[in-house]
């Protein structure tokens, strides 16, 4: 019994190292299995619109998180005008240097990659188009809509010849092409564009896309890298709410509402002081203005006759008679004309923009139907009180708001009201006394003189 015992002890332990050796080898093959059969990951991105400060800055975040995550392949969709040059050029820059491999798909159908486009297209490692979309159209314009100077005009474009063909022969792409495209506005199909060598592939949409890159060689740092893509996870990369807030800010339309809107909710606030709300909304319409502005090739001539507008119209609350009114809206329309309009060439990378000639149209009648209704209303509130009660004003005081020599404007009874003096000037800000009613103006004099 007892070498019955013995032997049972020693053959436990042993038997005990068999299930564990067994069991760390199951666990390590369902391990292996398990990251052999892990999908490969595609992170997504969508750049849509003009190429701003946003856009790049979503760009460079997605290819950041991109290497944190681990992914095998970023996918940009592209669909694009063009763009700021610097905001191009960082995405150029963070392409090129990606440790990653970048394909930039024009993409869906009706899509292009003009100006900007241009060079963004060619950085990437791949380089893609869904049928029905176009690339090119890269020639620096004028904005003013006059001749460049020739000087001017060669110096842009050579920077962004020099450019592009740096990007196309790096690439091993049709970098004769990508000169054409900026010298004189080429542009191709997306077929004509893969049978040019300008492209890599064409695809209609993003399964078939990636069915196509897997297998697919790429140079990655100087290396032959080939694609495995046989079991592919989609991970779209969004821009945060922030970014697309203020993506959607950068566009003159947009930046032109704001800016029309703020002055006339300033304007309203000095028609009706201490009404707090029209004042408020119309600080942050025009900062949030001038931040899209600084985005874009804007002629600040343009922006200065529009403050200047401004100027007209809030003095003419404190000057009688509709002068400086008809001057403000003139004024406010010219600077509308010329906001967009820069006297310097922009470079190849930014599309024509322009604010849409109805919303000029519909924004100048905004402007003067505003004026209108409040200098008829105006009117209309100092007949009234003329017909049926210009003897209440008789006796009252009021505060002098524009100097009277002898005519200014006067408030009286938290009204304005034209008035006149025959008793020599009153300068603003002294208190005075009404004497008299003349149709539409008020006849005062200084309160501290004896009645």
């Amino acid at each position: 019994m007892q070498r019955s015992h013995r032997g049972q002890s020693h053959i436990r332990p042993r038997s005990r190292w068999v299930q564990y050796l067994v069991l760390l080898i199951l666990s390590f093959s369902l391990l292996t299995s398990a990251l052999a059969e892990s999908p490969d990951l595609i992170m997504v991105l969508e750049v849509r619109g003009v190429i701003d400060p946003v856009v790049a800055q979503y760009v460079e975040r997605g290819i950041r998180a991109a290497h944190d995550e681990n992914a095998s392949l970023v996918v940009i969709q592209l669909d694009t005008p063009g763009g700021l040059d610097t905001a191009m050029r960082k995405i150029v820059q963070a392409i090129l240097n990606s440790d990653i491999p970048i394909v930039v798909s024009v993409a869906p159908s009706g899509a292009r990659a003009a100006s900007a486009g241009v060079f963004i297209t060619m950085a990437a490692h791949v380089a893609a188009m869904a049928p029905g979309t176009n690339i090119g159209a890269a020639h620096p314009v004028d904005m003013s809509q006059g001749e460049m100077p020739a000087t001017m005009e060669d110096k842009v474009t050579n920077d962004a010849v020099a450019y592009v063909r740096a990007i196309a022969e790096q690439r091993g792409r049709n970098a004769d092409w990508a000169e054409q495209a900026v010298r004189q506005s080429a542009s191709l199909t997306a077929q004509a564009a893969r049978e040019q060598d300008v492209i890599d592939l064409m695809a209609e949409d993003l399964p078939a896309l990636l069915k196509m890159l897997d297998g697919y060689p790429v140079s990655l740092n100087g290396e032959e890298v080939v694609l495995q893509l046989e079991s592919p996870t989609i991970e779209p990369y969004a821009m945060t709410w922030f970014e697309r807030a203020a993506h959607g800010l950068i566009d003159p339309n947009i930046a032109y509402i704001l800016l029309t809107l703020g002055t006339l909710a300033l304007i309203a606030e000095f028609y009706n002081p201490g009404a707090i709300l029209p004042g408020v909304s119309g600080v942050i319409a025009l900062v949030l203005a001038f931040i899209a502005l600084g985005s874009l090739p804007v002629n600040w001539g343009g922006v200065v006759l529009i403050i200047i507008a401004l100027a007209f119209f809030l003095a003419d609350i404190k000057v009688p008679g509709f002068a400086l009114s008809v001057a403000g809206v003139i004024s406010f329309i010219l600077g509308s004309l010329f906001l967009f309009s820069p006297f310097t060439p922009t470079p190849p990378t930014m599309p024509r923009l322009s604010v849409s000639p109805w919303l000029l149209v519909t924004m100048t009648a905004i402007i003067v139907g505003f004026f209108t209704i409040a200098v008829t209303a105006g009117l209309r509130a100092q007949r009234r009180a003329s017909l049926t009660g210009t003897h209440m004003l008789v006796g009252q005081t009021g505060i002098v708001l524009s100097d009277l020599n002898p005519r200014g404007v006067v408030q009286v009874q938290s009204e304005t009201w034209t008035a006149i003096t025959a008793e020599g000037p009153i300068p603003a800000g002294e208190t005075i006394k009404v004497i008299g009613v003349d149709g539409l103006h008020v006849l005062v004099r200084p309160l501290q003189q004896k009645d």
